[in-house]
């Protein structure tokens, strides 16, 4: 037993030793929390840090250092449909269900990230809308697939959920870098990723993440948490609103 104990410090002290040859990167967030009210037309979000390179110096004669930032929101099942137009009217044809599909997905970049790593990087770290590692939960032939993808992309991309800024992230110094990302008004909520890549002669040296949380305030989280809390109560509420309404708006059209 003494012999093992002995020969498993130095194991032991050579995982918990970090490795001081590759820089480090120190990120933050201009906001942790955002809340969204009844005003809320959307935010910008700053996301900056620094490089901490091995003895404090910054490297000399060696490839360009490039940043890339990927922001997500919760993923979620998506369920997308293609139309059709037949006989001049536009109908639901085929369909494709996603069980996992990131609400929201933004990435900011020094340079067009097709410059900075190759097709096989990209699809690793899921850099680029085109590298989205999404579930499909059907076994449609790839082509199918791919059209599908496509097609959600887009709509994410023109809903203002999905988006690409190259030469987005400034670099100072080669050691500062800051980025700026809007998140639109109809961002859903839930627990987002900030997360930081440090990247060189197309390998990733350093990656580092942060939570963002984004959640409703005021009337708004109020009627969220009753509908997601006690639905058949919500559904009752609202039903009855609604009758009320129309009967208080039915008696003034009288009167008038």
């Amino acid at each position: 037993m003494k012999r093992w104990a002995v020969l498993a410090v130095p194991v032991l002290m050579g995982q918990a030793a970090p490795d001081t040859s590759k820089p480090v990167l120190v990120p933050d967030v201009s906001q942790r929390n955002i809340e969204i009210a009844y005003s809320f037309t959307g935010a910008e979000l700053l996301l900056f840090g620094a490089i901490l390179y091995p003895g404090g110096r910054l490297p000399r004669g060696e490839a360009r250092t490039d940043i890339v930032v990927v922001v997500k929101g919760p993923t979620q099942p998506i369920l997308v449909r293609e139309k059709e137009k037949i006989g001049g009217i536009w109908v639901n044809a085929a369909r494709l269900r996603y069980s996992s599909a990131p609400s929201f997905y933004a990435v900011a970049s020094s340079r067009p990230i097709g410059r900075i790593v190759d097709a096989r990087t990209r699809a690793i770290y899921e850099l680029g809308l085109d590298s989205l590692q999404l579930s499909p939960g059907s076994n449609a032939p790839a082509e199918v697939q791919d059209r599908f993808q496509q097609g959600l992309v887009d709509l994410k991309r023109r809903s203002g959920l999905y988006f690409e800024a190259p030469r987005a992230v400034e670099i100072t110094d080669g050691v500062l870098y800051r980025a700026r990302v809007t998140i639109p008004a109809r961002v859903p909520v839930g627990r987002f990723t900030a997360e930081t890549f440090l990247i060189r002669d197309g390998r990733v040296l350093a990656a580092a993440v942060r939570d963002i949380e984004i959640r409703k305030s005021g009337f708004e989280r109020f009627v969220a948490r009753a509908a997601d809390r006690s639905a058949i109560w919500y559904g009752l509420a609202a039903v009855a609103l609604s009758v009320l309404l129309g009967w208080a708006a039915g008696q003034i059209a009288r009167r008038l």
